[in-house]
């Protein structure tokens, strides 16, 4: 199981990423529509951003689908363990953006994120973005969902506390369909996908 130290995410940082998560999930739907992006990258954007944020429910499952997506085990468990050596050329400025992004709890410095559109440009970076806050939202979740299993079973993650699970798990699922709403609304009102 994974501990690295982070700081759990509050409710406040809970329903921010489900908004943002939920602004740009369509993007990773047509980046993969139309192969911009391949399995494999995204799912190494997603381990990178798991390793960050250390959910090990997420961690599992996305150890899953990379291997599904070609990656090696090796490959898998040196992203797992924050070793980002090895990393195809072309996907590196993504998956460090991603890191970035999940280090910075979702506020991602603007020139970082005007290198990703640079580099990719705009409809590949929306992707990649996508793929960001879509991890950001399972790991925001995950954690607290894995904690309180892990805790029945006499493993509890140092960084939780009982209450903190159920906080997440019962107010984090009111919290969900008002994000979700509203990142329609902001959709439908075409308002920026990133603000610094």
């Amino acid at each position: 199981m994974m501990h690295n130290g982070r700081e759990l995410y509050s409710l406040k940082e809970i329903y921010r990423i489900v908004y943002d998560g939920s602004r740009t999930a369509p993007y990773i739907g047509k980046a993969k529509r139309t192969k911009e992006l391949d399995p494999g990258f995204i799912e190494r954007i997603m381990l990178a951003v798991t390793e960050v944020n250390g959910c090990a429910i997420c961690s599992y499952a996305h150890t899953k689908m990379a291997l599904e997506a070609g990656m090696s085990n090796e490959e898998i468990q040196k992203m797992l363990a924050g070793v980002m050596s090895d990393l195809p050329e072309n996907e590196a400025p993504a998956i460090f953006f991603a890191q970035h992004y999940a280090d910075s709890r979702g506020k991602p410095s603007k020139e970082a994120w005007e290198r990703i559109v640079v580099n990719y440009g705009p409809s590949v970076s929306r992707g990649i973005l996508g793929a960001i806050r879509v991890i950001m939202m399972g790991n925001a979740y995950g954690i607290p969902w894995s904690s309180f299993v892990n805790r029945f079973k006499g493993k509890p993650d140092e960084r939780s506390s009982l209450f903190y699970e159920i906080e997440v798990i019962l107010g984090g699922s009111v919290l969900l369909p008002v994000a979700i709403l509203h990142a329609w609304i902001a959709l439908l009102m075409k308002k920026e996908l990133i603000t610094f």
